[in-house]
């Protein structure tokens, strides 16, 4: 017994819950496993925001750059990611429905949308992982872990960041980074600062109306306090050193942990994207050499659009956890 569909028919879907093809089910279980896992990771974060919640990092003050713009634009550029994401599910669906009437030219177009939509979303969260890693601003860290940023009034009165650059004094005798084949032989180092934590405690000498922006949260203004003056001159008693970008051992932004899960969360998100964008190619090539009509039905675009859904959803959640909340 065959499960006819508009213009089609899929066969081995006898005595199957909801006649179901046996690889529709496959999949079916596959993405309930995956969800289990991203439940897993997004609750570990969560538990962690909810036990560091008066000194996490404010998603407002990160995610706050747009390519070929230096003015701060919070959110604007990871909402441009999630509108191109959703778009590219709609076209997945206009691809199976295309599909269910048989009509190769609409799926070919549809799913070469969605393969576009895909690689644009993975570009832009590339861009994003290069400008969290490499920083901007730059911060100081203290010797209790904690990261500390500078900040100025604007003339309305309103504080904004300033970067390290902008008052640390700067030496003559800049130090070159040591790698193999300059100075020692045979050893490498890490990258040596752009500014040297004693270049940023001379710069604030001159510079009296600069004030710290501390880890710690107003959690009734939902804003990092600021402090000045005494406070801030016994902060910058415990400085340790000069923190640039992000990597998994501290950043610039705050709480390192906060950087660990973007990190994991996000790769792992985008690595199902990547997996996702590879299956469509391999369709979409499929589409265009006749296979799925010569097998009489398209249900393999079925099964890698609820892969692709999927991937969507998840993309909501993170987008909702790290973003918005």
């Amino acid at each position: 017994m065959d499960v006819t569909l508009p213009n089609q028919s899929v066969k081995g879907t006898e005595g199957r819950p909801f006649n179901a093809s046996y690889g529709k089910m496959m999949m079916w279980f596959f993405l309930v496993s995956d969800a289990l896992t991203f439940s897993g990771f997004l609750g570990a974060y969560g538990l962690m925001r909810y036990k560091f919640i008066d000194t996490w990092p404010i998603a407002d003050h990160v995610f706050t750059h747009v390519p070929f713009t230096h003015t701060p634009m919070p959110m604007i550029y990871v909402a441009f990611m999630t509108f191109i994401l959703i778009f590219s599910s709609v076209t997945m669906v206009l691809a199976v429905d295309a599909g269910h009437q048989m009509n190769k030219k609409k799926v070919t177009i549809y799913m070469l949308l969605t393969i576009i939509g895909g690689l644009i979303f993975l570009g832009s969260q590339a861009w994003e992982w290069k400008h969290f890693i490499s920083g901007d601003k730059g911060a100081i860290q203290l010797n209790d872990g904690q990261i500390i940023q500078f900040v100025k009034k604007d003339a309305e009165g309103h504080y904004y960041q300033i970067g390290l650059k902008e008052f640390a004094t700067h030496s003559a005798n800049e130090r070159v980074q040591h790698t193999k084949s300059e100075g020692i032989w045979y050893k490498s180092e890490a990258s040596v600062p752009e500014v040297t934590l004693a270049q940023v405690l001379d710069g604030l000498k001159n510079h009296p109306e600069i004030a710290i922006k501390t880890e710690n949260i107003d959690l009734a203004k939902r804003e990092k306090i600021i402090v000045s003056g005494v406070e801030a001159t016994k902060l910058l008693a415990k400085a340790k050193q000069v923190v640039f970008g992000a990597n998994l051992k501290v950043n610039e932004y705050g709480k390192t942990l906060f950087g660990d899960f973007f990190f994991f969360i996000t790769g792992f998100h985008g690595f199902h994207v990547l997996s996702g964008i590879l299956i469509n190619i391999i369709i979409f090539f499929n589409v265009i050499l006749g296979t799925y009509e010569k097998r009489g039905h398209y249900e393999m675009i079925e099964k890698a659009g609820l892969y692709w859904h999927f991937v969507d959803l998840v993309w909501v959640f993170v987008f909702t956890f790290f973003y918005l909340v």
